[in-house]
């Protein structure tokens, strides 16, 4: 029997069919009754689960506008306006990162951390990113400032979500990454480059990374909200990173399986995560 999602104790007894044929269940402890989708981050929609999945999955993985998945979607009889979509998008995007992000490896202790501009008109913000050996982003943070308590935000994120303390951190000449790397992990080796260096370490593995971002926002004209734009920005990364396969590469897919395989393998991946999404509290 599942649990109540209401007192979190197992049901009592079976208590017939809803109006869509779900099997109800009956809790004793308090009396009330649920479904199997009650928990389910996707309850109270009109829409069903796979139709928001493939919208959220669409408007992070493609150079589509929110209007553009509303043609889409009207193709498929499904009538909705272009902000339930970014609704759908702010809402979902960051649970499915944050399933991405539980499902997927460790990463690795040597990181390589850079923050970019992105402009909107006369709006300038700073994306702090990072990734490691093996390409892979570990996490990324929007702020309006570009300061040491902006970088230090971004390491003890990182470090929160990853549950990782890198050994070795390798940035640019910004200064407040001295500090920053002093006090989140004072026990790694900061290594102070650039992008341009004859031999030695150089930060262009984490340059060239931003490119595909940068092309994505392109499409969208930027970043109205820095909240709204850091919920984008997880969910973008997280889709990026189920296509690559994990791997490193400039948003592509990845060899291995053929192409179109491929393409269905992330797209079901994609859908057992959002089964998998149950209602915050």
């Amino acid at each position: 029997m599942p649990l109540c999602p209401a007192c979190q104790q197992p049901a009592s007894k079976r208590n017939g069919r809803d109006r869509r044929g779900r099997q109800k269940y009956a809790c004793r402890p308090c009396r009330r009754t649920f479904t199997e989708n009650t928990v389910s981050a996707f309850s109270g929609y009109r829409w069903p689960r796979e139709v928001i999945v493939m919208a959220v999955r669409w408007y992070l993985a493609y150079p589509l506008s929110s209007r553009q998945v509303l043609e889409l979607l009207a193709e498929r009889n499904i009538d909705v306006s272009h902000r339930t979509v970014l609704n759908w998008v702010q809402t979902f995007g960051t649970q499915l990162a944050a399933e991405v992000r539980r499902h997927r490896g460790r990463v690795g202790r040597r990181w390589f951390v850079d923050e970019v501009f992105l402009f909107r008109k006369n709006q300038k913000r700073y994306l702090y990113r990072a990734i490691d050996d093996d390409g892979v982003v570990i996490d990324v943070l929007l702020r309006d400032h570009r300061d040491t308590a902006s970088a230090e935000a971004f390491f003890r994120q990182a470090i929160e979500r990853t549950g990782v303390i890198p050994d070795e951190v390798v940035s640019d000449h910004h200064q407040s990454y001295v500090k920053a790397v002093a006090t989140t992990c004072p026990g790694a080796q900061h290594i102070r480059t650039g992008l341009h260096r004859a031999r030695g370490e150089t930060t262009k593995a984490i340059e060239r990374s931003h490119v595909p971002m940068r092309d994505r926002l392109r499409n969208c004209r930027g970043l109205k909200r820095t909240e709204t734009g850091q919920r984008f920005l997880e969910g973008f990364e997280a889709m990026r990173y189920l296509r690559r396969g994990g791997r490193p590469g400039a948003g592509h897919l990845v060899r291995g399986p053929g192409r179109h395989t491929r393409v269905r393998e992330v797209v079901a991946a994609i859908h057992a995560l959002g089964h998998g999404l149950r209602r915050q509290p």
